[in-house]
């Protein structure tokens, strides 16, 4: 055989490189980009830039005020972009809108007196700062916190602008503002305005924020030299059609959260950014009444990596329903061109499309708006300059910036955006609005929040969830307010329990999911860690408080004691007090507590109180005061106590009736129990899971 020489081999190979480059173009390079997509491709979406250095960032993209957010739900988001685009529009300010968790803080000592920094900080849970804010709080509130200048004070330059949202319901209300302020001032910033508090336990939130941003750019301009003038809508979105695609086209998304799930290959960590489609086991009633439905769900994990500990929470990701869909699209004057493909693009550097694209109108509405949603007044004063005709743009800008009338012909018909645009316009339709003003004014589609109703210790690969089917009749509307995502999770279990159309209080659902990917009933989730915990010695006592759904945690508490009784453990004494209206409606789980009640013997005891059963009504505050001897001695033996369920009316009542015990049972004056009951907490002796 010949031998090869040096250049054969050079050759030879030049050969095989080009041969394969030549089959490879297309697929591996030589890739021609898509002009109009996003970077929302990956599992975690986009990010706001490639530096995680503020400073870098807003000298890259010529501005000078930046808003950051810490944001659970998407409201303090919301506020934020809102804050961005009056900022430009009315004081020429060059903003940008930041995730607290896309920068580092510690060169915020560099940010120039001639700039602003906006902070818009949620509270979530007991005090607790939002997932996307916690590396930040408990950078700016440490005892060592460290900037990458010297000054004396570190933050002197610092000009910054404030506003909490909370929820008075709640011990620490407003904490994360507050503690941030408070913060901030001690290391020398300069905080311009007041510093704003907006109150979701009052129902103000919206019109809280709208009365303190008014002062605060007055201040704003007459700190910074700024001159108003009169705000016009500019986009941070451009809407282009795609001609060349239609819905079948395979790189269209329907719906679908990331790349991975568009290409059917989703894999974790499944988490905010990334769902997993789970199966749902099983589903059933738990009310045995016709006009309310309460649902347990058994949701599988097995086939993820997801994990979960008692007393977590789960996740939904819903679909708005298709009537509202539908509706919405109509009103807008797009039911044409619900299935045209359109690519979004940003048109300033630092705005992130919330959404992948390119995409389907009816996909946006479906499962990435919050259609449904209470109407921002402050939107509709936008909308107004859109009206179809000069009477509809009247009665906007009225609505806009009349509170009180407001507050009569949309708030209290908890009117939706789309219903609100038809009943002002006598049903014209509302086709000169520029689609990015509803990517732009409408808050992202969020996933609900259930505590989950299972141990992580009896069941680790299912997730159990109850949830009450929201349907509320409104006087003066004509149709029930229905919930979101309960009313789809309605529909999922009638599906699975063999109805072949379910409509839910007269809905409809996508049920499938984009592409069918949802098929054999399955529902996106994630799971979020939650601070509310059984102790971790089972001997402990514990007392659990929770009427309604709010005994949902504690099905998987006293499942999971039940759990360590069977395997041998010691477990401690276990009072559940569980409210409801009538034993032959609603009794939740009553079987199951019975079979829980032969595992753990008398050291399980459930106490009810059945409100619409006697000539008065009783509740779980009633029964508590009841056995306050009882609950007194357990107290004094270190029982942690748990309550889950309404904030505003339950968990004050039992916070007021547990001093009372307290004061009562041990002889001392009132104040020093509500001090000894403010321990507890400070403690995690008395823990909550509550909302209003």
């Amino acid at each position: 055989m010949a031998q090869l020489d040096t250049l054969d081999i050079i050759v030879l190979g030049a050969i095989l490189v080009g041969t394969g480059a030549y089959f490879t173009k297309g697929k591996y390079w030589g890739i021609t980009k898509d002009p109009y997509a996003n970077a929302f491709g990956g599992a975690n979406g986009a990010k706001a830039g490639k530096t995680r250095n503020i400073i870098e960032k807003m000298e890259e993209t010529g501005k000078n005020c930046v808003i950051f957010y810490g944001s659970q739900t998407g409201t303090a988001e919301d506020y934020a972009s809102r804050l961005a685009k009056e900022g430009k529009s009315r004081f020429g300010l060059e903003t940008m809108v930041a995730d607290l968790e896309d920068y580092d803080y510690d060169n915020l000592d560099e940010i120039a007196s001639d700039k602003v920094v906006m902070f818009v900080l949620a509270t979530y849970g007991e005090g607790e700062p939002t997932d996307n804010a916690v590396d930040f709080y408990e950078f700016i509130v440490g005892d060592d916190v460290a900037f990458s200048q010297s000054a004396d004070p570190p933050l002197g330059n610092l000009k910054y602008v404030a506003f909490g949202l909370g929820n008075n319901t709640y011990e620490h209300y407003n904490s994360m503002v507050r503690n941030v302020n408070k913060a901030l001032e001690k290391l020398g910033a300069h905080r311009i305005g007041d510093a704003g508090e907006g109150d979701d336990g009052a129902g103000t939130m919206e019109e809280d924020f709208l009365a303190w941003k008014d002062p605060m750019w007055a201040a704003l301009a007459e700190k910074m030299g700024l001159e108003e003038r009169e705000g016009i809508y500019e986009p941070i979105f451009g809407i282009v059609e795609r001609e060349g695609l239609t819905k079948d086209s395979a790189e269209v998304y329907l719906g679908e959260p990331n790349k991975m799930h568009l290409e059917g290959t989703a894999r974790g960590p499944f988490n905010a950014h990334n769902p997993y489609i789970a199966p749902i086991a099983e589903s059933r009633e738990l009310f045995s009444v016709k006009d309310r439905n309460c649902l347990h769900m058994e949701v599988d994990i097995s086939g993820s990596n997801l994990t979960y500990q008692t007393g977590d929470h789960i996740a939904i990701w819903p679909t708005n329903a298709g009537q509202e869909v539908d509706f919405f699209l109509t009103t807008l004057g797009l039911a044409s061109k619900k299935d045209t493909v359109i690519s979004v693009k940003a048109l300033e550097p630092t705005a992130k499309v919330p959404f992948p694209t390119p995409t389907t109108y009816d996909a946006i509405v479906r499962y990435h708006l919050e259609i449904c949603a209470p109407v921002s007044r402050q939107f509709l004063g936008t909308l107004a300059a859109f009206a179809p005709n000069d009477a509809v743009k009247a009665e906007m800008a009225k609505l806009g910036s009349d509170r009180d009338y407001f507050q009569d012909k949309v708030s209290k018909n908890h009117y939706n955006i789309a219903r609100t645009l038809d009943a002002v316009s006598g049903g014209a339709k509302w086709e000169n609005v520029p689609f990015s003003a509803f990517i732009e004014g409408l808050t992202k589609l969020q996933p609900r929040y259930y505590s989950i109703s299972s141990s992580s210790l009896a069941q680790p690969k299912k997730i159990s969830v109850t949830a009450v089917v929201e349907s509320q009749l409104i006087p003066g509307r004509v149709d029930p307010f229905k919930g979101v995502a309960t009313n789809y999770l309605l529909a999922l279990k009638q599906k699975q329990n063999g109805d072949p159309n379910p409509e839910p209080f007269g809905l409809t659902y996508e049920i499938n999911g984009p592409r069918n990917r949802y098929d054999g009933i399955h529902v996106p989730v994630h799971v979020r860690h939650s601070n509310f915990k059984l102790p971790s010695d089972p001997s402990k006592p514990i007392i659990l408080i929770g009427p309604g759904t709010g005994v949902a945690p504690f099905r998987g508490f006293v499942q999971e004691r039940a759990k360590q009784a069977e395997s041998g453990q010691n477990v401690g004494r276990t009072i559940l007090f569980f409210g409801c209206r009538k034993r032959s409606e609603d009794f939740m789980y009553e079987s199951e507590w019975e079979a829980y009640q032969k595992s753990l013997g008398d050291k399980f005891e459930l106490i009810t109180a059945f409100s619409r059963e006697g000539s008065k009504k009783v509740y779980v505050q009633h029964r508590l005061k009841e056995k306050a001897k009882e609950v007194n001695e357990l107290l004094e033996k270190k029982a942690f106590l748990y309550v889950c369920g309404d904030a505003a009316n339950m968990a004050r009542e039992v916070n007021t009736v547990l001093a009372q015990i307290i004061a009562e049972q041990r002889g001392i004056p009132e104040a020093k129990a509500e001090d000894i009951v403010k321990n507890m907490r400070a403690s995690n002796q008395y823990q909550e899971d509550v909302w209003s």
